[in-house]
């Protein structure tokens, strides 16, 4: 339990001093107008009060990585801490803030406009194409998650059951992204968003009531998976796919630019975008606790679970058992409300990406049928082949981790170039170490895994430095003649 006070008490210095620190370095400029003044069209860029505008990233970017992720990664042990903690404060909260007021600075762009004012058009077409498939993954995985919760709370978690949950969720999906971004997202979300931190806290105070013997970091960072049946995964690459939206998720870069489009002033950049981050890493914290008491510390035996249950479980079994009827009913809806209003805003930003690619204005409702209604297809095509058996929506999962971190990495690449070229002195290595970082991190991984290239870990690991060395030295010899300094 020392170890869980001391990562949230880290978390919170994070904010206050390196988040102060990113702050100042980017330069926010209160007298600027921003995107949701000068292109104000009562859809997408509509001003919202600022804590709001907060409430929703939170929402936009939790989905269930804060806790399913952390649920699966506690297995590893107290490591986990430290890879949400370091992860939040020095590569999360910055790809999240950079992305943010880039968008701001740009005039409310999406991410592949962005990287490809910075990076070059090639790359920007590639991003298109990449980030569009990964929403589309995550379309698909936050229908599946919630609909497995929402059974369970109704008593049947039957396949017939589930899959009316996912037509329901799928409905209203394609309502929230076709309606503007204040009629449905605006007025339920700060609700939704009060939920899953009134869950995050409550466990809190059971876990201070309760204060379990769980492990902590000095008992030692090995892997603790074997011990409650964990086979085959090492820490390294695994523990940092396995636990992303609670440390650095490249899908959180799709959705700040959705608030950018909402902010009233640029000196809100710091609590909407970083302060966004450093909370959802709070929830990971909870709940990799909660998962150690679970597994490590006999929690499972006095929920009535078993040590096999998957995420989904531990949160449903937890929660009635802690919290009781009426709290543990808010916190599972909490629980369930992240994945949905993430992967709502999923489609919308997939529709925001293609018409800001085609030039597409999105103020008329025919306008945004045009290109929601292929995506919505080609997402039901994914949900049926890849849902209908445990097995294809475990490999989508894994799929979807992995584009997640690649993505995070080439915005944080992207940052660390924009910062070499607009400020002066060494401000690019906050952008440009975790860039390095994650580069090896998710070519180990998809050279390693099974869904990949299945090759030894020291092979693995040596093509993702190579990779590395190769990207440093275009950083800072390459010809960077594309680069918009208008951004």
């Amino acid at each position: 339990m020392w170890s869980l006070i001391a990562s949230i008490a880290a978390l919170v210095l994070g904010y206050l001093l390196y988040g102060r620190f990113i702050d100042r370095m980017f330069g926010p400029d209160s007298d600027k107008v921003t995107p949701a003044v000068t292109k104000q069209d009562g859809v997408d860029f509509v001003p919202m009060p600022s804590w709001k505008v907060f409430m929703i990233q939170f929402l936009n970017i939790a989905g269930t990585g804060p806790v399913f992720g952390a649920i699966m990664g506690a297995k590893f042990g107290p490591s986990s801490y430290l890879w949400i903690v370091f992860g939040c404060i020095f590569a999360g909260a910055v790809h999240d803030y950079m992305t943010g007021m880039l968008s701001v600075r740009s005039g409310g762009l999406s991410v592949p406009n962005i990287v490809g004012h910075i990076l070059g058009k090639r790359v920007k077409r590639l991003l298109l194409v990449f980030s569009v498939l990964l929403l589309l993954l995550v379309g698909v995985v936050f229908v599946y998650s919630p609909a497995l919760i929402l059974g369970d709370i109704a008593g049947d978690g039957s396949r017939g059951s589930i899959m009316i949950w996912v037509c329901v969720v799928f409905i209203y999906y394609i309502l929230a992204t076709l309606m503007p971004v204040d009629k449905i997202i605006g007025r339920i979300y700060p609700l939704f968003a009060f939920a899953l931190l009134f869950m995050a806290a409550g466990l809190l105070v059971c876990l201070f009531v309760k204060w379990p013997s769980i492990p902590e970091l000095w008992d030692g960072l090995y892997n603790r998976g074997p011990s409650i049946g964990m086979n085959g995964q090492s820490i390294y690459p695994c523990l940092f796919i396995t636990i992303a939206c609670g440390a650095i998720s490249g899908f959180h870069s799709t959705q700040s630019p959705i608030m950018a489009r909402c902010m009233k002033n640029e000196k809100l950049g710091r609590p909407i975008f970083y302060g966004a981050m450093i909370t959802e890493g709070f929830v990971a914290l909870v709940w990799a606790a909660v998962a150690s008491y679970f597994f490590f510390d006999g929690g499972a035996q006095e929920v009535g679970s078993s040590l096999t249950a998957a995420a989904p479980e531990v949160v449903t079994s937890v929660s009635r058992y802690w919290l009781g009827v009426t709290g543990g009913i808010l916190a599972i809806l909490g629980v369930v409300a992240a994945p949905i209003t993430s992967g709502d805003t999923a489609f919308r930003s997939a529709r925001l990406i293609i018409a800001d690619a085609l030039h597409i204005d999105q103020k008329k409702k025919s306008s945004r049928l045009i290109i929601a209604i292929p995506l919505f297809v080609a997402a039901s095509i994914m949900l049926w082949y890849n849902v209908s058996d445990a097995d294809g929506f475990n490999v989508i999962w894994r799929y979807f981790g992995w584009a997640n971190q690649a993505l995070a990495t080439i915005v944080l690449w992207t940052a660390a170039t924009y910062l070499r070229f607009k400020r002066s002195g060494l401000f690019y290595l906050t952008a440009l170490i975790p860039a390095v970082f994650m580069t090896i991190m998710v070519v180990c991984y998809i050279c390693m895994e099974k869904i990949g290239f299945n090759l030894p870990f020291a092979v693995s690991i040596g093509l993702g430095v190579a990779l590395a060395v190769v990207k440093l030295l275009s950083f800072f010899f390459g010809n960077h003649r594309h680069f918009d300094i208008q951004i």
